[in-house]
């Protein structure tokens, strides 16, 4: 009898203990599955936050692109300085020497290099911008003059080092390219029997770019017949342009181009079913290599100026200027520009 009244009381004690322990290894359990959830979103975050770090990181690698554009504006009376990003104005605008009219600007890394044109003489200015891209000065190139007509069609491509210059003119439809030194004066001379049209000259160490363009007249008009990049040695002697090389082949409609720095690699303007884009081209090959930007565009491409650190600066026949990883700008008063 006793010995059943403790086996009751012994089985009471275990359902009480075991009432007792389930609630807590349920709460344990939840306990070490709580903490162990909160251990792998910490890991999750950290990882994430490593990535953020590591994209930060590279993304600060990345140099940006130039904070002005300089801009000629039409019919060449002054230039004028825009904020890269919000396309306001900075500062006055420059007005062109007494009878003449500026004609083309290209960045030569730290300063630009402005081409003025009248009496059938080519002269050239260096504007010098203020840290907070007013303009600062405008002088004289005295040195660096070329005699020709500059028209429509001119270019003009200046060199990281800021000495040499390549300006483009014409007598009729036939293009003379002329390479001066801003420095000494000293120049070379490349010509052509063809009618053609020579334009978005660009630099890669000493050779010159060009985008070639033989035209003819039909009923009356000048017509583009093909378009194609050519890269020209000037440390040779002065010439026949048909010393320089083919490299690229553009598609129907494309006239902009320029070469990368080491000269590897040439970018187009390239415009199809309202999509404006720049495609990159190998110069060993001349086939496609990569798409390097986008953007939804009707109008044609009329201009690429790779800036001084590289970036593009993509002018358009709709009157806008895209500045890559920066901002669109109004560029309709605006007959040339550069960053």
């Amino acid at each position: 009898m006793d010995g059943r009244r403790d086996e009751g009381k012994t089985g009471i004690r275990i359902r009480q203990a075991w009432r007792t322990a389930l609630p807590v290894g349920v709460a344990a359990a939840a306990a070490l599955f709580v903490g162990g959830s909160i251990d792998v979103v910490h890991r999750h975050q950290r990882e994430a936050n490593k990535k953020h770090d590591a994209e930060a990181a590279a993304a600060s690698t990345t140099p940006p692109g130039p904070r002005f554009v300089v801009g000629v504006t039409r019919p060449g009376t002054a230039l004028t300085v825009r904020d890269a990003r919000s396309g306001a104005a900075v500062g006055l605008p420059v007005a062109a020497p007494q009878g003449r009219r500026f004609q083309r600007v290209a960045g030569d890394g730290d300063t630009y290099v402005v081409a003025s044109y009248g009496d059938r003489k080519v002269t050239f200015q260096r504007l010098k911008l203020a840290d907070d891209g007013r303009p600062d000065s405008l002088t004289d190139l005295p040195k660096a003059t070329i005699s020709g007509v500059s028209a429509a069609w001119s270019d003009l491509a200046v060199a990281s080092d800021g000495d040499r210059i390549a300006y483009v003119t014409y007598r009729g439809a036939r293009a003379r390219v002329d390479v001066v030194s801003a420095r000494t004066g000293a120049r070379k001379t490349w010509t052509t029997g063809y009618s053609a049209r020579v334009s978005s000259l660009s630099w890669a160490g000493g050779t010159l770019a060009f985008v070639w363009n033989p035209v003819r007249r039909v009923n009356g008009k000048l017509t583009e017949l093909r378009h194609e990049v050519r890269m020209l040695d000037t440390g040779g002697a002065s010439g026949d342009l048909k010393a320089s090389k083919a490299v690229a082949k553009l598609p129907k409609g494309t006239v902009s181009a320029v070469v990368s720095r080491d000269g590897k690699t040439v970018v187009a303007g390239v415009v199809r079913r309202s999509l404006g884009s720049v495609q990159a081209y190998s110069t060993a090959t001349g086939a496609p290599a990569k798409t390097l930007w986008k953007q939804a565009l009707k109008a044609p491409i009329t201009g690429l100026d790779s800036g001084a650190k590289g970036k593009l600066l993509i002018s358009a026949a709709d009157g806008r200027v895209y500045a890559e990883d920066a901002g669109t700008l109004s560029g309709k008063d605006l007959a040339d520009a550069a960053w």
